[in-house]
């Protein structure tokens, strides 16, 4: 009986698996209103133990979150897009920077051929291309309206992310009650004591890390701008992205910021060296004061964990499967910590039936 139940449940969470994989397509928006219900839900809990009531919680919250998502179209987004049209309209000036200056210096200072480089095609096909058009914003709506089904589902999905972040929001409790309910009786202990160890995990990643990435990213992109570092915002938001990766961020912002900064201000040694203050400030900001205030130590997942989960679930899933790979991830590690201990508890593990260290003495 113990067996056979055992096999039901394999075979449920294997059909679970089948179920998800071919319903990968549309689960972006469920996906999405999960993780800003499970973020805005502390948020209302604190507005219920204000005496006020679940809805109204709710509706303050996406008030709230509506505020902030109106600032970034009406300031952050428009100063992205000139940038953004700035390095487009740069590339083949960094290009033929590289080709005359860049590249014949590292050819002389490593002894390369004459022919080593070769960027004169990959320049001819982009100033090409740049010859085309001008306008970036005709050419994405001219590609995403040329199938209008496409267009019109990602709209509805667009749209749906709040419709399911309200419901989601409102009934979060209610739903964590009925589901603890549905447990086994005497699974109940150690099903609870996993989950809260799961939400604790969750919570320092998805809450404190997100936090630390925000804050990298306002530190890098102010630091940079005030140096004069003409796509400061745009490398140093990158760079706050990029941190999702322990060390990632830095590395990527250091070299986006000092190739930019070399092609803006030439050989100039102290923009330079300001760039670099940036980005230590940054590093001993995290170190020092966001990661222990924001995170702690809870999470424990290395960075090569980090980067072959978001590449698997990416392969595996595409971009729902980005939205699930770290955080599937930060549980498996936990169910993996609890089945070390068991491991270790277990009679595989201990101790030989003789009870000593020393090997048999041949006979």
């Amino acid at each position: 009986m113990i067996d056979s139940r055992r096999w039901l449940w394999i075979a449920g969470l294997l059909l679970l698996g089948w179920l998800l994989y071919l319903l990968h397509p549309i689960l972006a928006p469920f996906l999405i209103g999960v993780l800003l219900a499970y973020l805005g839900d502390p948020l209302v809990d604190r507005l219920e133990r204000w005496k006020l009531s679940r809805t109204w919680g709710v509706i303050l919250v996406f008030v709230l979150f509506g505020l902030i998502f109106a600032l970034m179209l009406l300031v952050l987004v428009p100063m992205l897009g000139k940038q953004l049209l700035r390095l487009y309209e740069l590339t083949p000036q960094m290009l033929d920077w590289a080709q005359h200056q860049a590249l014949p210096w590292v050819q002389a200072q490593l002894g390369l051929g004459d022919g080593f480089w070769r960027f004169d095609q990959l320049k001819a096909a982009l100033s090409g291309h740049l010859g085309k058009t001008t306008d970036i914003l005709g050419l994405v709506l001219s590609r995403a309206t040329a199938s209008g089904l496409a267009l019109v589902a990602w709209l509805a999905n667009l749209l749906l992310i709040p419709v399911v972040t309200f419901y989601l929001l409102r009934d979060w409790d209610l739903m964590l009650a009925k589901l603890r309910g549905l447990l086994p009786r005497s699974r109940e202990g150690l099903v609870v004591t996993l989950f809260g160890e799961c939400h604790e995990v969750l919570g320092a990643f998805l809450r404190g890390q997100l936090l630390v990435m925000l804050a990298l990213g306002l530190v890098y992109a102010s630091g940079l701008m005030l140096v004069g570092l003409e796509l400061g915002l745009l490398i140093g938001l990158l760079a706050g992205l990029a941190s999702i990766v322990p060390y990632l961020g830095v590395v990527v912002g250091v070299a986006a910021a000092l190739t930019a900064g070399v092609f803006q201000f030439g050989g100039e040694l102290y923009p330079l060296l300001a760039i670099a203050a940036v980005f230590v400030v940054g590093q001993l900001l995290e170190g020092m004061l966001l990661t222990p205030l924001l995170v702690g130590d809870r999470i424990g997942l290395h960075p090569v964990a980090v980067i072959f989960a978001i590449m698997a679930g990416g392969q595996l899933f595409g971009f729902s499967g980005v939205l699930l790979a770290l955080p599937v991830a930060a549980v498996i590690m936990v169910l993996l910590r609890h089945a070390h201990d068991f491991y270790k508890l277990s009679a595989l593990y201990g101790e030989s039936p003789s009870g000593s260290d020393e090997p048999p003495s041949p006979a």
